[in-house]
């Protein structure tokens, strides 16, 4: 098995929304913001390599929503989903599994795209088993006014059109990983356990956008339950502590991986590197 860094570009968001309470004198010193006060965050995905079969973890925000839309995010920089997998040797049509952390924009956008006529929308992934689970899928279909923009129908109901959709409760991902399930941030959200060769690496999506986050009161002004993801937070961090499990960060502008440590302030960040340093 072998697993694979896919950039899928850059995009911003405003710094204050991004640390939640934290206030700017602090988070601005160590993740710097422009004069709009928005903040360069990565869409980095994580393509798994076994055998046969090639499964990709989340798809970034992917390029179908009009220019308005991509005017409040500012999508930035050369990378894309497909030069990253043709920059591997691979097609989009070659992956057979897409699993979706959750189903916010940046996570699943690229995970449909338009048809040839461009009246409607079809998988990005044709050849493809989609993976969510229930209890998200239905938060997702469904809702709250809070985080329905985030939420958008032409990311998701054409999914389970296709017929391409599975749960994880009904159906075993034919993959080596376990499901740290959370809460916090959305419902439901998953958190990919990966085990390879000696290494245990966790995807941490939205629960941790950087290294700056693991500080348990550093906690997006995004997340639904704050204080039910600064328990995750807890829990999840001290498990990793325990286990020495590697953090993989879908957002951080330049970190990939990161190892913690427990120091007199609570559990802190260590050491950082890519991914490709592991093998």
């Amino acid at each position: 098995m072998k697993l694979h860094t896919i950039n899928t570009g850059h995009f911003k968001l405003d710094g204050g929304a991004m640390f939640g309470v934290v206030p700017k004198s602090m988070w601005s010193k160590v993740y710097p913001a422009d004069d709009n006060n928005m903040c360069s965050w990565a869409m980095r995905c994580l393509l798994i390599e076994d055998g046969k079969r090639l499964m990709l973890i989340d798809t970034g925000m992917g390029n179908k929503q009009e220019q308005k839309f991509f005017a409040h995010y500012f999508l930035h920089g050369d990378d894309s989903l497909d030069k990253s997998l043709q920059n591997l040797g691979f097609h989009r049509d070659d992956i057979t599994d897409v699993f979706l952390t959750h189903l916010h924009f940046d996570h699943c956008g690229g995970a449909i795209e338009y048809n040839n006529e461009k009246s409607g929308f079809r998988p990005a992934f044709k050849n493809a088993v989609y993976w969510s689970n229930q209890k998200h899928w239905e938060w997702a279909v469904n809702p709250n006014p809070r985080e329905k923009a985030s939420f958008l129908k032409e990311n998701i109901l054409p999914i389970q059109e296709s017929g391409q959709l599975k749960f994880v409760e009904t159906e075993t991902i034919p993959y080596p990983i376990s499901i740290e399930y959370v809460f916090g941030h959305t419902e439901a959200m998953m958190l990919p356990l990966i085990h390879i060769n000696n290494h245990k690496i966790l995807y941490v999506a939205d629960l941790l956008p950087s290294p700056v986050h693991i500080p348990l009161p550093w906690v997006m002004g995004y997340d639904m339950r704050p204080l039910e993801t600064l328990i995750e937070k807890e829990r999840i961090l001290k498990q990793c502590l325990d286990q020495n499990i590697i953090l993989y960060f879908e957002h951080d502008k330049s970190i990939e991986c990161a190892t913690i440590q427990q120091t007199e302030k609570g559990i802190r960040l260590k050491e950082t590197f890519s991914l490709s340093e592991l093998f």
